[in-house]
This record gives C-alpha cells, structure tokens and sequence, in this order.
C-alpha cells in the first residue's frame, strides 16, 4: 500500500528534522507549547487531562505536566500494555514517574484500566505531524489511534507539534484517528477539522 510506504517516509523524515533541531530550540519550543496550553479555556476548566510523558526529540511535556499538575487537575499518563494498547495512571508530581517498557517513563500508581482515558475532560497526545483536517500521524505502532477511539466526540483532544509539523494534508488509513486541534510554539492552539 503506497499510504503505508508514504507514512513511513514522512515519519522518518519528520523525526530526522526534529533530530537536527538545536536543543535550546526545542527547550524554547516546549516552554512556547506549555505556555499556549496552560490559557486554553477548556483545560483551564478541565478536572481530568489524559497526558504524555515526552521522550527523546518531542516537544516537551514535564513542565507542562507538573504545572497541570500543581494547578490541581487530576493527570492521567499512559502505560504501555504488552499488546500494544495505553493503561492509564495518576501522574503525583515528577518523582512519581519510573522506567516503563523501552524506557518510557510512566506512573508508578495503581492502572485505572484502558477506558479510564475515556473519563478524560482533555486528551493531549502526542503526534509526528497533523493535518488541517486533524488527522494526525503517529510513529505508527497504533497506541493512541487505540487510546483516541475511546474518547467521546465533545472532548477536546490536542497534539503537540513544532512548528513544521502542522500541514495541509496526511496520507491516512480507515484506523487512524483525527484530533481536533493541534498546538505549535508559534500559532498556540489551533482547532482543526
């Protein structure tokens, strides 16, 4: 399938450009992300948000989280299950936090089970690109379209992006599943679809 082959030539070429991003750019990218999401109404107001914990070249998370976190949301982070689908847990402030399957750090308290993102008033997941439409390109092992499908169509779900990353359009599979907004240190929140 050509959408296959095409999705995974622009993953690969998306991460690499994050991979060339200096540092302290990606630093002031993160910073820029947080500061656009902490002003956004629905998350000012929302008791529960279904987070990530960024790894590697992603926009970053951990301030973000931690600001959520002391504002008292109640935070959800992922868990990667064996097959593949996302538990969820309570994120307790960064000490709260240990090496997960391939390192990924995730939540050391109880699972809430894989529905629990469904209770989530904002899903904030992660994204290698997105388009206008929302539909968003993952790195491609399913987890969040998984995560996604479970969560109702009034709740904003938002993916972190630098700047490049939002485009006029993806290649897409019948799985995949859209978000309704993107964030980018330049243009904040943008609603999608």
């Amino acid at each position: 399938m050509h959408d296959i082959a095409s999705k995974t030539g622009l993953r690969a070429e998306l991460l690499g450009r994050r991979a060339a991003m200096p540092p302290e750019d990606r630093a002031a990218a993160g910073r820029s992300i947080r500061d656009a999401l902490l002003s956004v109404p629905e998350i000012e107001m929302a008791g529960t948000i279904a987070a990530y914990v960024s790894i590697g070249t992603e926009p970053d998370t951990r301030s973000l989280l931690f600001a959520l976190w002391k504002r008292g949301a109640y935070v959800l982070l992922p868990r990667l299950l064996p097959d593949g689908d996302l538990d969820w847990a309570s994120y307790e402030g960064p000490d709260s936090l240990v090496p997960g399957p391939r390192g990924i750090p995730e939540p050391s308290e109880p699972p809430r089970g894989p529905g629990a993102v469904a209770s989530a008033d904002v899903v904030l997941a992660p994204a290698v690109a997105v388009d206008r439409t929302g539909m968003r390109l993952g790195r491609g092992g399913g987890s969040y379209d998984r995560a996604l499908a479970r969560v109702g169509p009034a709740i904003l779900t938002v993916a972190l992006l630098y700047d490049a990353e939002l485009v006029p359009n993806l290649p897409s599979e019948p799985h995949d599943q859209h978000v309704r907004a993107a964030v980018t240190p330049s243009e904040g929140l943008v609603r999608l679809g």
